[in-house]
């Protein structure tokens, strides 16, 4: 991941991202319920499809990022209540074909995000430091949960997740937007107050949302009866295992760097 993003071209970039997409579409459509391998590898296509699809219309409309970044926001906001009221409203999805078209305000809006965050300049920066927003959300709520994490989070959903661990993250992001913003005004450009509380704003919201995306994949493969999306990384489950909470916080992050015209350039 980190090669693709620092030695990949954009053009080479899209492929390497759509490639990650269409093989998690393969995996998101047995999460939906679709077990023939015909049926999933056609899911994966359409996935694929869809990808190049959009791709072609984002160079003639270039305001078509905007607003599918903002359907996977409202539909990762959505994800917030159906998560929270895990088992009730299970009837609003639980629907083979509802998943299926899930899939796509998930994994589409990610590739969205991706291809907007790597078109920015020092896109390197920004998206490793989204990633690191990722990692220290998780790595935080591992040490603080496993410290403090009594009151759960999640039981219904997750059940090893706590409120202590939730909050673990969200101070570790906080610490890592902090660090952030000193090398980037030593080292590149000066970060105004303004600058540093867009940034912590869109942070916090972005830290928020992944650990949604985490959840949004328990809760389905709870209801479907799996413990992982696949068996393709041996010891790590599947893709989706990877990818699930990179797939809230990307589009929610370049969704709202637009949104409140954040920029790391000068």
């Amino acid at each position: 991941m980190i090669g693709g993003i620092f030695f990949l071209p954009i053009e080479q970039f899209a492929y390497f991202i759509g490639f990650i997409v269409t093989v998690a579409a393969w995996e998101w459509a047995n999460l939906s319920g679709y077990t023939s391998p015909a049926v999933r590898i056609a899911y994966a296509a359409v996935m694929a499809l869809s990808v190049l699809v959009t791709g072609y219309f984002m160079h003639s409309d270039p305001e078509l990022h905007v607003t599918v970044l903002a359907a996977g926001a409202a539909w990762w906001l959505i994800a917030c209540l159906l998560v929270i009221q895990y088992p009730k409203k299970v009837s609003l999805w639980q629907a083979k074909p509802v998943r299926a078209v899930l899939g796509f305000f998930v994994l589409i809006p990610m590739w969205v995000g991706f291809m907007t965050l790597k078109s920015q300049e020092h896109s390197a920066l920004i998206i490793v430091y989204v990633m690191l927003l990722i990692w220290g959300a998780d790595t935080g709520a591992y040490f603080a949960g496993k410290t403090w994490g009594n009151a759960k989070l999640a039981p219904n959903v997750s059940p090893g997740k706590s409120w202590a661990g939730f909050w673990g993250g969200l101070a570790t992001t906080g610490l890592i937007a902090i660090i952030f913003s000193v090398c980037v005004n030593q080292w590149l450009r000066p970060m105004s107050v303004d600058d540093f509380t867009l940034l912590a704003i869109i942070t916090f919201i972005t830290a928020i949302i992944s650990v949604m995306g985490d959840l949004v994949e328990s809760m389905m493969k709870r209801h479907r009866g799996i413990k992982d999306s696949s068996q393709l990384l041996p010891g790590h489950g599947g893709v989706l295992d990877r990818i699930d909470s990179m797939a809230s916080a990307v589009p929610v992050f370049a969704f709202f760097m637009m949104f409140l015209g954040w920029q790391l350039a000068a």
